[in-house]
């Protein structure tokens, strides 16, 4: 069976200007189940692409245009976008949640002491440093020392809000004790995200239109507005695990529950973060576009100036905000 030929590879399944269809696409991208596949169905979903994009239309294992999504977004789970190369396992985005899961979990468990605190903040920011690592640009790869100091901020940043959070919050109720993770996350986000990116926020994004055409020049302004979208995703995936969570498990504690089943604490916190996270990271990355869109008329005037020589009736520029 033949497939039909002009099914654009390059873009989503699905139509990427509502909310609706950017979740359905990130359910399909997160998907914890892309870890299963072995590297020979990664390799056979890697020569479908291929194969479909050269021009066949009659590919061994693809007989429908149904086969032919399933393979890119087993393709897109494992390959980097712009080198090809098959991603460090761990830092693949279908690892979030199970990965989070263990990382959260163990996080909102252990958060009195302070060697639990240091030790799952640092294991949390090394995950982080790996998914950023794994995930970097190909066209402009991240800086060795640009991505250790990133690192090590966040890790400080993310250890100072913690502890000194939690010596505040001592004589507080204990449920303001098990919400400290969150805000350490939320204050490592704000840290990290802009220093992995500091080349963008110095020199600019690169803008399109909505063909995806070059317009050959670069907005620090566009830069500022995607990055902060994306520190505003990262805290709305990590928060309804982080916070629904700790108010679960203090109501169980408040009913005695801990004091008759004390192993039961562990295994309810990971495994309520991990069901809240299967939901929660692909509606966190959708509440903002991927390819997200500045007016022309509010970039910086030089800027301005060379879009509209280039297309005076273009009214949008497009970005690639990243995730």
């Amino acid at each position: 069976m033949s497939l039909p030929s002009g099914v654009d590879l390059t873009k989503p399944k699905y139509d990427q200007s509502t909310y609706i269809n950017r979740a359905k696409h990130f359910f399909l991208l997160t998907n914890p189940l892309n870890l299963l596949a072995s590297d020979s169905d990664l390799d056979d979903a890697k020569r479908i692409i291929s194969e479909y994009k050269a021009g066949k239309t009659e590919i061994d294992g693809c007989k429908t245009v149904e086969d032919l999504w399933r393979a890119k977004y087993l393709y897109d789970s494992a390959f980097h976008p712009d080198t090809g190369e098959k991603m460090i396992i761990f830092g693949r985005m279908s690892a979030q949640v199970p990965m989070n899961t263990l990382i959260t979990g163990s996080m909102l468990t252990f958060y009195k002491t302070t060697p639990a605190v240091v030790f799952w903040q640092w294991v949390n920011q090394s995950f982080n440093a790996l998914v950023n690592y794994t995930n970097r640009s190909g066209a402009s790869p991240i800086d060795t020392n640009q991505l250790l100091t990133s690192y090590v901020c966040a890790t400080g940043g993310a250890l100072t809000t913690a502890l000194g959070l939690n010596r505040l919050t001592k004589k507080m109720n204990p449920l303001i004790g098990r919400l400290v993770p969150v805000v350490a996350v939320a204050a490592a986000n704000c840290i990290n995200i802009p220093m992995m990116r500091i080349q963008e926020l110095k020199n600019g994004i690169s803008l399109v239109d909505d063909q995806y055409n070059s317009l050959d020049v670069e907005s620090k302004k566009a830069a500022y507005q995607g990055i902060s979208a994306v520190i505003a995703s990262r805290i709305a995936m990590a928060m309804p695990g982080m916070v629904i969570t700790p108010v679960v498990v203090q109501a169980l504690a408040n009913k005695g529950v801990f004091k008759r089943y004390p192993w039961a604490n562990a295994p309810i916190q990971t495994g309520l973060v991990g069901f809240i996270l299967i939901f929660a990271t692909p509606l966190g990355c959708a509440f903002f576009s991927q390819m997200a869109s500045i007016k022309v008329d509010e970039l910086e005037p030089e800027v301005k100036t060379v879009v509209k020589k280039q297309r005076p009736n273009l009214e949008l520029a497009w970005y690639n905000k990243g995730l």
